[in-house]
This record gives C-alpha cells, structure tokens and sequence, in this order.
C-alpha cells in the first residue's frame, strides 16, 4: 500500500452515501490520503450521515453544489440512479478542472461520456473491505485518461491493493472482488458452524475459522504462491485434512463457488439494463 502515506490535494465529492460510498470516506480518512474537509459526501437523505459529519465530513443532499467544491468526483450510486444524476451533474463539470470516478457496477464508459464529454473517466470496482483499507480494486481508463487513472491509482492503494484491467472485464471483477466478499465471509460462516459442531463454542468457532481465513490468505500474498502449494504443506498422506478435503469436493464446494461466480457475473451485466 505504497500510497497510504501520500495525501492527495484535491478536494473530493462522493456522489452516493451509501454503505460503499460511506466506507469509501471512512477509508481515505482514516488512511490520512484525504482529509475528512477535503470530503463532501452527498446522500439524498443526509441525516442518515450523521457519523460521517461528525469525523468533520461534510455531508448534504445537493449534488451539483458538491461538484463545484470538488475537483474529483466519485460516483457511488445505484446503477438505476445514474442516468438521472449523470444530467443533473453535467452541466456542473468542468473538463479542465474536474475528473470522475465511478464505482457504479455495470455502466461502462461509453455510457459515462456520453453525458460528461471531456471529462477524465476511470472505472474501479471495490468492495466493502476499503473501510479497514483492505480491498481488492480494479480499474480502467481510456489511455487518454491516463493522469486519472495514476490518481484514482494513489487513493484506491491507499485502501488495499489495485490491479488495472482492460474494461472488458469489469464485470468479471464485480463478481470475483465485490460479490466475493459475501462468497468467502458464506465460507467463514460455514466452517465456523462446523466448530460449533465439533465442541467449540459460536464465539470460539468465529474467531478461530475467521483468523484461519486470514492466515490463509495472507500465506498466498505474501509468498505469491498458488493455493495447491500451500494445501500440500497442510495435506499429509492418510491424514485428517485430505479426507475433509475430499468430503468438500464430493459435496460440490469448488463447482458451487465456481458457478455462484459465474452466475453473479451475468447479474452484474444486466444491473444497468434493468
């Protein structure tokens, strides 16, 4: 996270207070990239962004007074949402000034400028993890969006690791990085019913099948090894792992965790259409 330490300048207005758009705030702040009075948050219903407000963010419900402040935009909101806010807020953007990030899933580029002509565009899909600066986000920019995309690069590193991709395959991120969330928490929660069953009591089984979710993780970045490597470690012959391991695999874990993806990933394409 080479970007945590270096505070960006610009003033930024996050359009869309909701659990990303709030955690997105969190994150920056609490990273130290961005002040909280450099941040605007705007929510239609801004009371419910009370404890933002109380770390020193601003907090509204008027969008194009937010983009005047601003000098980069995120864009947060509902991918049914976005058309109507894309024409409130055009008129507002100023290309030699402003640049927009949208998080928003399923609204490619192509759709962004055609309402925000000249203005700089990047794509990233987070997840929820950006609060605790633990995210997995990628992101896209025309090559002439370059500057942006360095930008956007600097305040999405500062909350976890950044990958840039070709927009093609932002959908496929929305569903392996973003839904995934869900996906390995469903695991978490399963293995820690499995304690419960073999004597461990419900706060015990979280704590241990959550911190051994961790260590697992954290073995494959910081070694950069392939998950069947560090299986073998763990995997003895006519030991108690493999038979756990074949059980799963009976059972279906891999192919039902392989075509939750898949089936995400077609979702996330329809969410702007719909």
């Amino acid at each position: 996270m080479g970007g945590a330490k270096r505070n960006t300048k610009a003033k930024i207005a996050i359009l869309g207070g909701g659990n990303l758009g709030q955690a997105l705030a969190r994150g920056w702040t609490s990273a130290g990239v961005v002040a909280a009075a450099d941040l605007h948050v705007v929510r239609r219903r801004p009371e419910r962004l009370v404890e933002l407000a109380t770390l020193g963010i601003t907090t509204g419900a008027d969008n194009c007074s937010a983009v005047e402040e601003a000098d980069l935009i995120v864009i947060a909101v509902q991918p049914q949402q976005i058309e109507s806010l894309l024409r409130e807020i055009a008129s507002t953007l100023d290309p030699t000034r402003h640049r927009v990030v949208s998080v928003v899933s399923g609204v490619s580029i192509n759709v962004l400028s055609s309402h925000l002509t000249g203005i700089p565009l990047v794509r990233a899909m987070p997840n929820t993890a950006v609060v605790i600066r633990e995210s997995m986000t990628c992101l896209s920019a025309l090559p002439t969006h370059a500057s942006a995309l360095a930008e956007a690069r600097v305040l999405f590193e500062a909350l976890g690791k950044t990958l840039e991709i070709e927009e093609e395959m932002m959908i496929p991120a929305t569903a392996l990085c973003a839904c995934g969330v869900a996906f390995f928490l469903r695991a978490v929660r399963a293995a820690s019913q499995g304690g419960i069953e073999i004597g461990f009591h419900p706060d015990e089984a979280m704590l241990l099948a959550a911190q051994t979710a961790r260590g697992a993780a954290s073995l494959m970045l910081r070694e950069g090894s392939h998950p069947e490597s560090e299986i073998d470690r763990v995997t003895t012959p006519r030991g108690c792992t493999i038979v756990g391991l074949n059980e799963m695999e009976h059972q279906g874990f891999s192919s039902a965790m392989i075509k939750g993806i898949l089936l995400s990933a077609e979702e996330a394409a329809g969410l702007y259409g719909e």
